[in-house]
């Protein structure tokens, strides 16, 4: 399986936006942009759409980012640190390097997107449909993920300690490469999924039987 790239963005053809709360007050279809160096916290904008656009070293941090779409999106060493984007749509994006702490992603669309080494501990992927999502070396500490639809998701190298897998099926998902210790999920809902003979150890509670050290 192949995750979708964002579709080719052609850098001579981009706009320079230089304040991006500014450009969404005028603007609800926002196209061809870049965005670099920019910081601003406490932003909040919604039911506007960005596609083909990089934003690189942005921080917009306890932002408001609610019911948006990202279309063909690359953010680059960004930092998104507890900012919501519930109800948002994510299509054929890239997270490469970035900060998502504590964001929440609950009741999305995340669909043909890549996390490659990001921090997302203590996100909120909760209701959300993900299809064709990769998770690679990255930190998905603490995070939740409840009653999601999960389609052909990729696990590499990910550390998912103590996570929450409520009422997710995770037929199908490999979890053979990353760490799982503490990862909180039911019997019914690992049933299917691939982890290594190691991993067994972590998941013994589920059929209550305790190793005796």
């Amino acid at each position: 399986m192949s995750i979708l790239k964002p579709k080719k963005i052609f850098i001579n053809n981009l706009k320079t936006v230089y304040n991006l709360t500014e450009e969404t007050k005028t603007n609800k279809e926002i196209d061809n942009i870049s965005i670099e160096d920019y910081k601003e916290n406490n932003v909040s904008f919604t039911d506007v759409e960005i596609e083909k656009a990089i934003l690189k070293n942005v921080e917009l941090i306890d932002g408001n980012l609610e019911k948006n779409t990202f279309m063909d999106v690359k953010f680059n060493n960004c930092n998104f640190s507890n900012t919501s984007f519930e109800n948002s749509s994510f299509i054929r994006c890239e997270f490469n390097n970035c900060k998502l702490t504590g964001c929440n992603f609950s009741e999305s669309t995340i669909y043909n997107v890549s996390f490659i080494e990001c921090n997302i501990n203590y996100a909120n992927f909760s209701i959300s449909a993900m299809e064709n999502v990769m998770f690679d070396n990255s930190n998905l500490k603490n995070s939740s993920f409840q009653e999601n639809k999960l389609k052909n998701i990729i696990l590499n190298k990910t550390d998912l300690t103590q996570a929450q897998f409520l009422k997710t099926k995770l037929k199908g998902i490999d979890f053979s490469d990353s760490i799982i210790e503490g990862m909180v999920v039911t019997l019914e809902d690992i049933r299917g999924a691939k982890i290594n003979q190691f991993q067994a150890v972590d998941l013994l509670y589920l059929i209550g039987v305790e190793i005796k050290e």
